[in-house]
């Protein structure tokens, strides 16, 4: 019943928007646009530039712009990551002025997720491709042009190989999270995939979505195989995360919100309940949505979201209210699982600290403030806070199917033990790191995402 609900809710008093295709110019000013009429709740900055020099801005939502409020989840959309992918780019700047116009309107719903979300919009990653695809139009735009970036590369096949040293990791015991990147990757990554990696590196962002074209589908990690025999992408695999029931909850919240993405036909294919594994589609290397599972805390999906990849503007009404409502309760599912604080006896916020969830083999960490945010299935759950240099505190709490439960933690510094004591613990540890080795550095024809 929610999505009916929520649908009900969004009926009334939609603004009249203008549904057409925004060039860079044009995406720039309908931006500003928007800060402008709600100056109070937005914020427009810059992650840094395209090839070609572009801004790749974003635009903020929060009752109070540019501050990280303890508690608040942060959530991100970017779209146009491949520049001839264009409904995303067009839906987002529909949902700015959307979320604008009804937190003027007093809409209580969207008010309520103002105040309680800090949202983050990228309408377009890739400008660079999307002047290119701009040129030729929705009537005579190849397949691939304006796909890539100015420098002719893939923007979703450019991220550091996370998967494969997961992998490997997996096998040794190593890490679940925050997989290392290796040392040279910056000579390897695009000025636009750079801008985003230190983007995802400075927000703690908690779930996200990047909006691509050319099928109908909500695609969930992992993107990559795990079989590593197989180098085609034809290859198709079904590759769960640890958190596999989760992605899928995440991936039908948006089909069953959307008109007719949960029916499974579209474009010539079938995806039961409209959503899909990315590996068991077809493998992908270096995706965006595998790193940041693997590098950060966020949760992101690829969405999928038009049979074609440049629709006419005559179809871009249609569009928006097919994802209207699914656009809005996709950033609500921020708001599942627990959260709280970490902090020491003197009720400071302690950053990174690990919190580990008993049966999901993949950890999460508090951010610079000590907050931390797990998204969970209801259920209920044994979790586990540590942190170096305290002692770990492990509780059980349950979660709900509405707001997420407050589980705060308290650490208490470990016990300094006399120097022998130390020693002998030294050695022991020592040896036990010894037995550890380091990890080393290391389309179908139709929709590539």
């Amino acid at each position: 019943l929610r999505p009916l609900v929520g649908a009900l809710l969004l009926l009334e008093g939609a603004a009249a928007l203008s549904f057409l295709h925004h060039r860079y110019e044009e995406l720039v000013q309908a931006l500003f646009r928007v800060q402008s009429q709600c100056p109070y709740v937005t914020r427009i900055y810059s992650i840094g530039r395209s090839v070609e020099g572009r801004h790749l801005y974003v635009l903020e939502f929060s009752d109070y712009p540019g501050i990280h409020e303890p508690l608040e989840p942060e959530f991100k959309y970017v779209g146009n990551m491949h520049g001839n992918e264009v409904l995303g780019r067009e839906l987002l700047l529909q949902l700015s002025e959307f979320l604008c116009e009804e937190y003027r309107r007093g809409n209580e719903r969207i008010t309520r997720l103002i105040q309680d979300t800090r949202i983050h919009i990228m309408p377009s990653m890739n400008p660079d491709g999307y002047e290119v695809a701009a040129k030729q139009g929705p009537d005579g735009n190849g397949y691939l042009t304006g796909r890539n970036n100015a420098n002719g590369v893939d923007l979703n096949r450019n991220f550091p190989d996370l998967n494969t040293l997961m992998y490997y990791s997996r096998e040794i015991s190593g890490p679940n999270h925050h997989i290392p990147l290796p040392d040279n990757w910056k000579s390897q990554v695009e000025p636009e995939t750079l801008a985003v990696i230190q983007w995802i590196s400075s927000y703690n962002f908690v779930l996200s979505a990047n909006l691509h074209g050319g099928a109908v589908v909500a695609n969930y990690p992992y993107d990559k195989s795990q079989d590593q025999r197989f180098r085609s992408h034809r290859r198709t695999v079904n590759t769960p995360t640890p958190d596999d029931k989760l992605f899928q909850k995440l991936a039908k919240t948006y089909s069953y919100a959307h008109s007719w993405m949960h029916r499974g036909w579209n474009c010539g294919d079938y995806f039961a309940d409209g959503i899909t594994n990315g590996a068991s589609w077809y493998s992908l290397s270096k995706g965006m949505q595998d790193f940041n599972y693997l590098y950060t805390n966020c949760f992101e999906i690829t969405l999928e979201l038009s049979c074609n990849k440049f629709p006419p503007e005559e179809d871009l009404e249609r569009q928006w209210m097919a994802n209207r409502e699914a656009l809005v309760a996709f950033i609500e599912e921020v708001h599942q699982g627990i959260k709280g604080m970490v902090s020491d006896e003197n009720n400071n916020g302690i950053a990174g600290a690990v919190i580990s969830v008993q049966g999901i083999s993949h950890d999460i960490t508090s951010g610079d403030m000590g907050d931390y945010f797990r998204l969970l299935l209801p259920g209920t759950y044994t979790v586990t806070a540590s942190a170096e240099g305290y002692q770990p505190l492990t509780v059980t709490t349950t979660v709900g199917p509405a707001a997420p439960s407050l589980v705060h933690f308290q650490l208490k510094q470990e016990v300094v033990r006399k120097p022998a004591e130390r020693k002998a613990s030294g050695t022991r540890m020592n040896n036990k790191a010894l037995q550890k080795k380091v990890v080393p550095r290391a389309t179908r024809r139709g929709t590539q995402r």
